[in-house]
């Protein structure tokens, strides 16, 4: 038996939070505040910062923690509408014609003329303009989900400005047109979530039709929270010496800042190694885990005797 999702008006600030929690996802209480103000005043929510900081993964926490339909667009360069909200199918249009032929040859059956035989079918020619020829994608499909759904339009920034003109309906009216059918409105407006990593500069009129908060990597305290939480059967010792390591090495001046997501791995695959600390020569051999580029790792393994403090050597 499926539960229902919590309803809009019963949800907080400290309910938010728990339910992102229970997922493991350690929200900040500002992200927390403006992410239930949007959900509040059904505006979109722009989540802006680098990459790896947990953007993506806020969004699909909001929607496992509250038991919501989860819809993801993933955007890049030349998406069109016909990717992010509707397809016809035209296969189908073309069975259900050859399936009412004779119908049709019913209804003209003594005509007259061409004009008669149009006039007749026109009441008819609806039939073949509906949603049941509709091939739904991301966007349709959260506007048309029977529950109150979480929309992810993921990196916004990888699509043309011209994507963001299309956007621009959806986001300030909670609506689409669609020209064969007319203006579809949810029943549920979904919680729309667009997330950017800044390779480009968004628009004046999509960032104001939307609730704005900023991710940056956490502070210590929180990435360590956030170790122990998504890492299973990892030590206190090794969870408090992979934060402190993560925080030199973001220090340096790298080609890619190593992410959270990258932290996470990097500590589940110092488990699976048996490891209860992180020792000098262990993190040499597995920073493939946690930095993506040569040139980054040997920049590190250069410099492991700063980054990895004394008291942290031992072995695993």
């Amino acid at each position: 038996m499926t539960s229902s999702p919590q309803p809009q008006s019963d949800i907080t600030p400290e309910t938010l939070a728990a339910a992102l929690a229970k997922t493991g996802y350690l929200a900040d209480d500002e992200l927390v505040l403006i992410a239930w103000l949007a959900m509040k005043l059904e505006r979109p929510l722009m989540l802006e910062g680098p990459a790896g900081v947990g953007k993506t993964d806020f969004a699909r926490a909001v929607a496992t923690g509250l038991d919501r339909p989860f819809f993801r667009l993933q955007c890049y360069e030349g998406l069109d509408e016909s990717k992010a909200l509707y397809e016809w199918d035209y296969a189908k249009q073309m069975l259900y014609t050859q399936l009412l032929r004779g119908v049709a040859d019913t209804q003209t059956n003594g005509v007259s003329s061409i004009g008669e035989a149009i006039d007749r079918l026109g009441a008819t020619e609806t039939a073949f303009f509906s949603k049941r020829f509709l091939i739904a994608r991301p966007l349709l499909a959260a506007l048309s989900s029977e529950k109150p759904a979480v929309l992810l339009i993921d990196e916004v920034d990888r699509a043309d400005p011209e994507f963001e003109a299309f956007l621009l309906e959806m986001l300030a009216e909670n609506q689409v047109s669609i020209p064969e059918i007319g203006t579809i409105r949810p029943t549920h407006p979904p919680f729309v979530v667009l997330t950017t990593n800044a390779t480009r500069e968004m628009t004046d009129a999509l960032r104001r039709r939307c609730a704005h908060a900023f991710l940056d990597y956490p502070p210590p305290s929180r990435e360590l929270a956030i170790i122990k939480a998504r890492v299973p059967g990892i030590s206190e010792k090794l969870a408090a010496d992979l934060t402190a390591v993560a925080s030199n090495i973001r220090k340096m001046a790298l080609r890619k800042s190593p992410s959270i997501s990258e932290a996470i791995d990097w500590g589940r695959a110092l488990v699976t190694l048996g490891a209860n600390a992180l020792d000098k020569k262990t993190a040499v051999a597995t920073l493939g885990l946690f930095l993506k580029h040569d040139e980054d790792r040997r920049a590190v393994a250069a410099r492991i005797d700063a980054i990895v403090p004394d008291e942290t050597k031992r072995s695993a």
